[in-house]
This record gives C-alpha cells, sequence and structure tokens, in this order.
C-alpha cells in the first residue's frame, strides 16, 4: 500500500494532532528544528512528530520511513488553511464556534496533566506498590509431574511398581496419555487453582518427594501425581507494575480533580421531558384520527 495512502485518515484526523498533551511537544529551535517552510509560515519537527502521534500504533513504529510523508501532509494541511483563510472561513460562525471548542478541548487536557502530575507523584506510586506488595503476599507453587491413564486399576498398577522402586519419570514416558507424558509427565510449577480442582487439591496436599499412593480422577482421567519441588512464587517488581499502577492512580486523580471542581459549581442539566408511555393494551391513535387498515 503507498505510503500517502496510509496518511489519508492522518491529515483527516489533524484536529487530535493539535490536542495532544503538552508534553508531546518540543519547545525550542535547536531540539525543535524547522523542517519545512511555506511562504512565510515554517514547519517544525514537533508539529511532524505530534500528527504522527495520530496514526495506528503500526505506522508509529516506522515514524522515519513515514516522516518524508508526514511533512507532505503538514505542507498540504497548511496550504488548505491558507485558501480557507482567504476564503473568509475564519470569521465564519461555525468555524469559530468549532476553534472555541478545540481550545477549550486543549486548555482542558493541559489542565488536567498539570493537576494529575501534582497529585500522581514518585513517591505516591511507590507506596501503592508497597502496599500492593504487603496485602498480596507470594502465593504457593509446586512443581509436578503426573502419569495420566483411562482407567484406574492401571493407575493402581502403576503405583504398585512405584511403590516397588520403579522411576517415575520412565513411567511416565511409556504410560501416560497426556501430553506431558514424553517430557516425563512434567508440569512445570503452578499455583493452587490453575489446575482442575481435583488434580490441585491433591498436589498442595502433598510433601515434596511425595507421589499419590490412590489415583486421582480428573475429567480428563485417573492421575498419579508426584510432587517435585515447593516454593513461593516472585512477585511483581515495581518496574512491571509501574505503569499500571500510575494509571490507576491517575484514573483517582482525576475523579478527585473533577469532584472538588462540580463541589459548589452552578450545574443544572436540562434534559428534554421523557416521553409518556402508553398504559399497556392501548395503542396511540395516528394522527389525524384515522384508522388502521
Amino acid at each position: 500500500m503507498p505510503i500517502k495512502s496510509l496518511l489519508v485518515p492522518a491529515f483527516c484526523a489533524l484536529s487530535i494532532a493539535f490536542t495532544l498533551p503538552v508534553q508531546a511537544q518540543i519547545s525550542g529551535t535547536e531540539d525543535d528544528p524547522v523542517v519545512a517552510r511555506v511562504g512565510e509560515d515554517v514547519i517544525r519537527q514537533s508539529e511532524v512528530l505530534a500528527l504522527a502521534q495520530t496514526l495506528p500504533a503500526q505506522q508509529q513504529a516506522q515514524v522515519a520511513l513515514l516522516f518524508p510523508a508526514l511533512i507532505e501532509q503538514l505542507i498540504d494541511l497548511k496550504l488548505v488553511g491558507e485558501a480557507g483563510r482567504a476564503a473568509g472561513l475564519a470569521d465564519d460562525a461555525d468555524v469559530r464556534k468549532r476553534v472555541t471548542q478545540a481550545e477549550d478541548q486543549i486548555i482542558s487536557q493541559a489542565y488536567i496533566i498539570r493537576e494529575i502530575d501534582v497529585l500522581v507523584t514518585d513517591e505516591k506510586v511507590q507506596a501503592e506498590y508497597e502496599t500492593f506488595v504487603k496485602e498480596n503476599p507470594p502465593q504457593k507453587e509446586v512443581h509436578a509431574r503426573h502419569i495420566l491413564v483411562k482407567e484406574e486399576a492401571e493407575a493402581k498398577t502403576l503405583i504398585v511398581e512405584l511403590d516397588g522402586g520403579a522411576d517415575f519419570e520412565a513411567l511416565a514416558k511409556e504410560h501416560s496419555t497426556g501430553p506431558s507424558g514424553p517430557q516425563g509427565g512434567d508440569l512445570g510449577f503452578f499455583g493452587e487453582g490453575q489446575m482442575v480442582p481435583e488434580f490441585s487439591q491433591a498436589a498442595f496436599a502433598m510433601d515434596v518427594g511425595q507421589y499419590s499412593k490412590e489415583p486421582v480422577q480428573t475429567q480428563f482421567g485417573w492421575h498419579i501425581i508426584k510432587v517435585e519441588e515447593s516454593r513461593l512464587a516472585a512477585q511483581p517488581s515495581f518496574e512491571e507494575m509501574e505503569q499500571d499502577l500510575r494509571t490507576e492512580l491517575s484514573r483517582g486523580a482525576y475523579q478527585e480533580i473533577v469532584a472538588r471542581l462540580r463541589d459548589g459549581a452552578d450545574i443544572e442539566v436540562i434534559a428534554p421531558p421523557a416521553k409518556e408511555a402508553a398504559p399497556a393494551g392501548e395503542e396511540t391513535a395516528p394522527a389525524g384520527g384515522g384508522t388502521s387498515q
């Protein structure tokens, strides 16, 4: 697909580019060089990057490749804007109304971003992580193997062989019908509740090195389970959780900001009156008093 065709939606979405957060705009001439001129107007790098942010994520990843085409789109915008001004659209009532709406949106967004930056500090994010760690202690995990067979009698026969010193892994490779059979029945580590209830309950009731002395039945068949290891699951690191924690705190901060602004504000919701429903069993007569045929 031609690059320019990818950018047609971006041209239509340019109003979004001008409502991006203030942080997305690069200021100053050294860090924000001029990349094109249209008459007396200039186009800076920050405008191109802002436009790039309106593209789908896949295209944003190719911003270096798309950069020249994005400049061309902005040149087109400048020319179209000049033509619109020459046609007197800057004084058009509908255009001025939309400009005011866009200005309100930009100001609102900038205000919210700055207020959230004040409320959601690095210290608060760290404290939220520490609270999470305290309220969500590490959970036990077990590393287990199993042998899965169709009949209880076969499972009991295999348990007798294990009692006689047979190797669990070798028996699993030879007899297990489960997908883990070729790996000696190895299921790796899992937490309580991650397996079907009957299997999970049996595995977590066993000691390390122990195998089930009675077959365990599940919807898949009959299992012989052996617990190889036990450990506490690692908790997610701060780096892994930081963005989610910051997002959640930002949501709360936004609600706090809006609630503060609403408190004491003179607000009146003027809604159209609800249409009265006709009583059950009655039909509204057609206009003019006619009857249906």
